[in-house]
């Protein structure tokens, strides 16, 4: 026979316990299927939020997992692979082990991956000292001599942004040609001190495991201790493309179309976290699913108020 849970909850990060921890307080039968794979796994410590600044992004999931699970919500560790809504809106989501299990309503917390730009050395100390956040990691590397590593013309906002945090900054154009920069643009960087390399990066230099500088395909080195890159992100969104959830097209993906409690366009199915925007921290993820989990538990409690006023006219 079918399992059956009130709430499946696709995802075991931050946005998916904060679900399960409301949810499992509220006596929901609720279900984490955990594909153990946090973006924020590269990092040593999380930051910014309010009495966890600086824990390890691992320990913070481990305590996140025991505090659900005593409230009687379960964890799985595996993949949801598929899910198919039936004819009276609830669902069949099925797993990579084979395991089925009904659920009446889902929330989606599947985050995103980030695609690193191809350059030798940069996915290896990703999170060390290559890094994306100056909100995240910018305290920790204040000072220090930066380099950013340009994706795109907009990777000047990136530039500027970290000026905040260090006033030696570099901007390595590496594939984005300097007539692709906006006067604009231009005239900010040099305000704001910013050197601007143009030529495309060949590696990172490396010594003691420490970054010490950027190397480019003519040979030219530049000494720097941090890198700033900015990651493609592709959000996991395939379980509610399945369901035919309505995306929108932004410069950071596509996201699904959700009303503020995280609705999206499938009733009976919320998104929250890094499934449902690039922008999401650790702490407007667990808002966010704390958000979808009120949300739905009020609407499951009056869908079944509302049948049994149904069944007792008849």
């Amino acid at each position: 026979m079918t399992e059956t849970y009130e709430v499946v909850v696709v995802g075991g990060g931050t946005a998916g316990l904060s679900a399960a921890l409301v949810l499992g307080r509220a006596r929901r039968r609720t279900l984490v299927v955990d594909a153990g794979e946090p973006r924020n796994a590269p990092a040593a410590h999380l930051q910014g939020y309010l009495t966890r600044d600086g824990m390890p992004p691992a320990a913070f999931l481990a305590e996140g997992r025991r505090e659900v699970e005593g409230y009687g919500v379960e964890i799985v560790r595996d993949h949801a692979v598929d899910v198919v809504r039936d004819g009276a809106g609830e669902f069949a989501v099925t797993f990579g082990t084979g395991r089925t299990v009904h659920a009446r309503r889902l929330i989606v917390t599947t985050g995103l991956a980030d695609e690193l730009p191809a350059v030798p050395g940069v996915a290896e100390r990703f999170g060390r000292d290559v890094l994306h956040c100056p909100y995240c990691h910018g305290w920790e590397v204040r000072d220090e001599a930066f380099g950013v590593l340009a994706a795109t013309p907009m990777s000047v906002h990136q530039a500027l942004m970290v000026t905040q945090w260090s006033k030696d900054v570099t901007l390595f154009l590496h594939t984005v040609a300097e007539d692709e920069l906006a006067d604009e643009d231009l005239r900010r960087l040099a305000a704001a001190g910013v050197a601007v390399v143009p030529g495309e990066v060949a590696d990172l230099m490396v010594d003691a495991d420490r970054l010490t500088g950027v190397r480019l395909t003519d040979g030219s080195t530049h000494a720097r201790s941090v890198l700033f890159v900015a990651p493609r992100p592709v959000p996991r969104t395939g379980l509610l493309e399945r369901l035919g959830a309505e995306l929108a097209e932004t410069p950071f993906g596509s996201y699904p179309v959700i009303d503020p409690t995280g609705l999206t366009s499938v009733p009976g199915v919320w998104a929250a976290g890094n499934a449902a925007g690039f922008a999401e921290q650790v702490v407007n993820a667990a808002s966010g699913g704390y958000r979808a989990a009120a949300t739905l538990n009020g609407e499951l409690l009056f869908t079944d108020l509302d049948a049994a006023v149904a069944r007792g006219r008849r």
